[in-house]
């Protein structure tokens, strides 16, 4: 239900000599680390809030070579004397799979940038809200609206969790989704953005903007859906 979302993913790498002793003749010992960013519109680092988690998949030589960072600015710090090439991981939930960059990482600067566009697919409304902060999502130049950092747009403890409805939403089947559709266009208020997208074939929604009785009546609809399904 909601299109593809560019953006750009800034890793910047960090390494310097240390007074161990190498493996490798020739090879001094070296610290490194890498931490990950996304850009803005105007090219400025943000922090990657919207991943959940990033995994690094290191030289298989590491002791551990897979290791996994929850919170931006998600820095992965360890030490050896070789250069090598690794794949890193972006989650934006455990449900939707990963988006995997390749790193060379390498000794030949103290300090390095690299940049990587990626596409982010079935984004759940919570992290639509989180990549907000660097730059349009699509439908926001029809009249999204931003997200507000004062307001806290949280339910109430006990209702509706509304990153399961989201993923239940997504995996509704084609005439499911056009009564939810429907549901939405019966029921929504006049806070609601919605935004058809013909060109597309797709029906954008902010679930956060919907009134809580149409919410209810969504999370009924997608409970009762899969568990028929079931």
């Amino acid at each position: 239900m909601v299109a593809d979302i560019k953006r750009t993913v800034k890793l910047v790498t960090e390494q310097r000599n240390i007074d161990k002793p190498s493996e490798q003749e020739g090879f001094p010992m070296k610290s490194w680390n890498i931490e990950i960013y996304l850009l803005d519109e105007s090219g400025a680092e943000k922090p990657a809030s919207a991943f959940h988690k990033v995994v690094y998949n290191l030289h298989p030589s590491f002791k551990n070579p897979t290791q996994t960072f929850h919170e931006p600015p998600f820095r992965c710090e360890n030490e050896g004397w070789g250069e090598f090439d690794m794949t890193i991981d972006l989650y934006t939930s455990e449900k939707t799979g990963k988006i995997t960059i390749n790193h060379d990482l390498n000794f030949a600067k103290a300090h390095y940038e690299s940049k990587h566009n990626i596409s982010i697919k079935n984004a759940s409304a919570a992290v639509i809200n989180l990549l907000r902060e660097t730059g349009p999502v699509p439908g926001d130049e029809n009249g999204a609206r931003k997200k507000d950092p004062e307001k806290k747009r949280k339910r109430a403890a006990g209702a509706v969790d509304m990153e399961k409805l989201a993923d239940g939403l997504i995996k509704l089947g084609e005439d499911d989704l056009l009564h939810v559709v429907q549901m939405i266009h019966d029921n929504k208020s006049e806070d609601t953005y919605t935004k058809n997208d013909l060109e597309q074939g797709e029906f954008h929604v902010d679930l956060y903007t919907l009134p809580e009785s149409l919410v209810k009546m969504l999370w009924d609809f997608v409970s009762a859906t899969h568990r028929t399904a079931a």
